[in-house]
């Protein structure tokens, strides 16, 4: 379980750099990866997404574990 937890924190952590380019820079490092027209963007969003979803679940588990 602990590599995946560290496989969707990766994928989040993507995000979140490609998310302060956009702010800090206008650029979009996904779409210029993979075009801006391309299905490929859409599936990494996506998957970052997921992942971001995962990671609040394993935040909330971890978090009800160290009460007890």
């Amino acid at each position: 379980m602990e590599t995946f937890q560290k496989t969707t924190l990766i994928f989040t952590v993507i995000g979140a750099i490609n998310w302060g380019l956009i702010g800090f820079f206008d650029f979009n490092l996904v779409e210029s990866l993979f075009g801006v027209e391309s299905i490929l963007p859409k599936i990494v969003y996506a998957i970052v997404g997921i992942c971001g979803l995962i990671n609040i679940g394993i935040f909330f588990n971890r978090f009800e574990c160290k009460e007890k």
